[in-house]
């Protein structure tokens, strides 16, 4: 009778770890280009963890952020709805009411990414870089958009006056907060690691599934607080672009140091893994993007609708799930939900613009989109306006609202998008023109939507 009931207990036990949800863990980095990882090619900087990451599970060749630049891009990801539909088109959009540019939030009918796999029973973390919140209205920080443990940065004015000190990390809205003493620890992502390792050692439950969210501040030319070693001092570089560099070695080795807690805690046996950037490299703080070939070679950078804006690196891994090896499905920010809804087994949310790619994941046939699509607006500045463009198969079209054409690249022949065919081939330009006037929907933050232009 014992051998019985023990053998029933171990047949339940089997039972309920094959019917547990898998963890699911998205490490964003910001401002990452497409060539500044080794496995996309990156000759100097030392990224050996990615690399292994990419090594064991699927590296995308054609894997797209939202858009190019990061707050919009962000809300493409967290929400599933594609830039010419969403809440936020740019990282500020306009207000009639007062004439002003200031911060858009997502709204809170669109679900976000934490709400859908919190109300599937999923233990909800996120630490680093929210932007897509208004600073004055806690609601829509990362603490009131699903996620049971929230650690944020936050900038701007403060709803009872006065302006937030970037070196404090809120936790759960302003329930509390931990002070970044960058004296002590000169390290933004490591220090960021290190509240996230706590989280996992005293506010586990292990009763449930994770959805993990770091959303790392490496190498944005913004990450002010760097480790001062002597990396890479022995190739004489400039020291800004030792700097940038050393940024993404130091986000190499944060993610070893999570994946190894994750393993040792018994958390990474069944986990799906996405690593990717908001959008291409930058080229800000006097940072020469073309020092380390960040773009791999594609035209254009962060905030372009050129592949280097927009085309960023993308790897998955799901431990005897995922296949090994590269894939050129084409797959895009608006993907990612659909993605990790079927990941968790419930459903999408209605409002989703994507595809799930988890079936190319897991060697199967995949479903494609007709097209890709990118906007964004900026308020002021040199590349104040209006940018979009659309990936039909192999063509692409491209229209900046300043130069009043579309432009057109065979991105079959012509990767680097350096020969404007659209002279030759009026039919296409005429049917890309189409589709960019008609996936821009009306949003009153962001006056060029909707077509306006065209």
């Amino acid at each position: 009778m014992l051998i019985f009931a023990c053998a029933l207990s171990a047949g339940l036990y089997a039972v309920a770890t094959e019917e547990r949800k898998p963890n699911i863990i998205i490490l964003l980095a910001d401002d990452m280009g497409y060539g500044e990882l080794g496995c996309y090619g990156q000759e100097v900087i030392k990224t050996p963890n990615i690399d292994a990451l990419a090594a064991k599970g699927l590296r995308f060749t054609d894997f797209y952020a939202g858009t190019s630049v990061c707050s919009p891009s962000r809300g493409v990801l967290m929400t599933g709805i594609h830039a010419g539909h969403a809440t936020i088109r740019g990282n500020k959009g306009f207000y009639p009411v007062n004439g002003s540019w200031d911060r858009v939030a997502l709204k809170k009918s669109e679900i976000t990414i934490a709400e859908m796999l919190k109300g599937a029973g999923y233990q909800t973390a996120f630490i680093g870089k929210w932007h897509l919140g208004i600073p004055q209205d806690v609601s829509t920080w990362a603490a009131g958009r699903g996620f049971d443990f929230a650690v944020q940065e936050q900038w701007g004015p403060m709803a009872e006056g006065g302006e937030f000190d970037e070196r404090d990390h809120w936790v759960n809205g302003r329930e509390s907060k931990i002070f970044h003493d960058y004296k002590k620890n000169d390290c933004l992502d490591e220090f960021r690691t290190d509240i996230m390792l706590k989280f996992l050692d005293e506010q586990r439950d292990a009763e449930k599934p994770l959805f993990l969210f770091m959303s790392y501040r490496s190498p944005h030319a913004h990450e002010f607080f760097l480790r001062e070693t002597e990396n890479y001092k022995e190739h004489g570089w400039p020291e800004i672009e030792r700097r940038h560099a050393s940024r993404i070695t130091m986000l190499d080795e944060q993610i070893q140091r999570l994946f190894d807690k994750l393993e040792a805690m018994g958390e990474l046996d069944n986990t799906f893994i996405l690593f990717t950037s908001d959008n291409g490299p930058h080229g800000e703080g006097k940072h020469d993007r073309t020092f380390f070939n960040s773009s791999n070679g594609l035209n254009g950078y962060k905030r372009d609708m050129y592949e280097g804006g927009v085309r960023v690196p993308g790897i998955v891994y799901w431990k005897g799930k995922s296949r090994q090896g590269l894939s050129d499905h084409p797959a895009i920010f608006y993907d990612i939900m659909p993605t990790l809804a079927e990941v968790a087994g419930i459903a999408t949310p209605d409002q989703t613009d994507g595809i799930s790619f988890l079936s190319d994941v897991l060697g199967k046939p995949q479903k494609k989109h007709d097209h890709l699509y990118w906007e964004l607006q900026h308020a002021n500045g040199k590349q104040a306006g209006f940018r979009q463009a659309v990936r039909e198969g192999d063509w692409k079209a491209v229209r900046y609202n300043q130069k009043n054409k579309t432009e057109l690249y065979d991105l079959k022949n012509d990767l680097y998008e350096t020969k404007d065919v659209a002279g030759q081939h009026p039919e296409v330009v005429e049917r890309m023109n189409k589709i960019l006037a008609v996936e821009s929907a009306k949003n009153v933050n962001y006056p060029y939507s909707g077509g306006a232009d065209l």
